[in-house]
């Protein structure tokens, strides 16, 4: 299954669906889910970075359980904009995950995700270092896919 222009998967979603965000990190996959309205993104979990048939496993217990329509994965451009390895990696990550889950997916810039959630979590939360790395990737999937809701909003 191609991947979607951000705007074309958020019109081709069926009322009913939720969107899976997803932050693929080296170790660790952040998660989050909108409401079937599509107006909010929350924190939802993260799983290991495995095989690939372990991950998509994961994922699909998760499609299934919240009644998922589409994905949204992170793209890491470089800091420039440009495309660049990562890109391309996480590209195609997202691509066989949507093949093999049979489910519409896009990418979306998630240049500083990552980096808003720690200054967030540091300054106006006050978390320590060992509790922001146990809710950090699932924050910055939740961030990430507030920004494409935010960006694709549908007006009539």
């Amino acid at each position: 299954m191609p991947l979607f222009n951000p705007r074309e998967l958020r019109a081709t979603l069926p009322f009913d669906k939720r969107v899976l965000g997803v932050d693929p990190g080296s170790k660790t996959i952040g998660l989050a889910l909108t409401d079937v309205s599509l107006m909010l993104a929350s924190p939802y979990g993260s799983v290991k970075r495995r095989k690939m048939s372990e991950v998509v496993v994961d994922l699909g217990k998760i499609v299934r359980q919240q009644n998922v329509g589409a994905l949204v994965t992170g793209l890491p451009l470089s800091l420039d904009g440009s495309f660049g390895p990562a890109a391309r990696a996480a590209q195609d990550w997202i691509g066989e995950i949507s093949n093999r889950l049979d489910l519409p997916a896009c990418c979306w810039d998630e240049r500083l995700s990552s980096s808003a959630v720690n200054r967030f979590l540091i300054q106006d939360a006050d978390m320590t270092r060992k509790r922001r790395a146990e809710v950090v990737d699932k924050m910055a999937a939740a961030y990430m896919l507030q920004a494409w809701l935010d960006a694709t909003i549908i007006t009539e």
